[in-house]
């Protein structure tokens, strides 16, 4: 019985040993850009990440932006989108209201909207939620 107690100390002390040396890992979190950053409304900030030649049939120019809603804040209401795009949300929830439907998207969600589609976001979370936009362009 003796034994086991000191194996299993010197187990426990070789596991502690090696998570000492472990480092934590967090994800990496997007940076403001210089001069990439503009506010158009109250509560939300749209982060612009610029745009590359794309390779999807039908569309020139794929683009990345991110759209920061603090806590109570939202989009106008009924906005029509001006090109195809995917959005997904990275961080919190947002109420989305869609060509009258509405629905909630949670982290890791992710939905699109064509063009001329009439859409708006508010965040009634208790969170800031980030939602990203692959903007496609024709």
């Amino acid at each position: 019985m003796e034994t086991a107690n000191r194996r299993s100390v010197v187990a426990l002390g070789l596991a502690a040993a090696s998570m000492a040396g472990v480092k934590s890992v967090t994800a990496q979190t997007s940076e403001p850009l210089a001069g990439k950053d503009a506010s158009p409304f109250p509560g939300i900030v749209v982060r612009t990440f610029g745009e590359e030649r794309s390779l999807i049939p039908g569309f020139t120019t794929v683009s990345m932006r991110d759209i920061i809603v603090q806590r109570g804040a939202k989009l106008p209401e009924d906005a029509e989108m001006m090109n195809a795009m995917i959005c997904h949300i990275t961080e919190g929830e947002l109420r989305v209201v869609q060509d009258g439907k509405t629905f909630t998207a949670k982290k890791n969600y992710a939905w699109t909207c064509n063009k001329g589609t009439k859409e708006h976001v508010v965040n009634d979370g208790n969170a800031v939620a980030v939602m990203r936009i692959l903007d496609l362009m024709a």
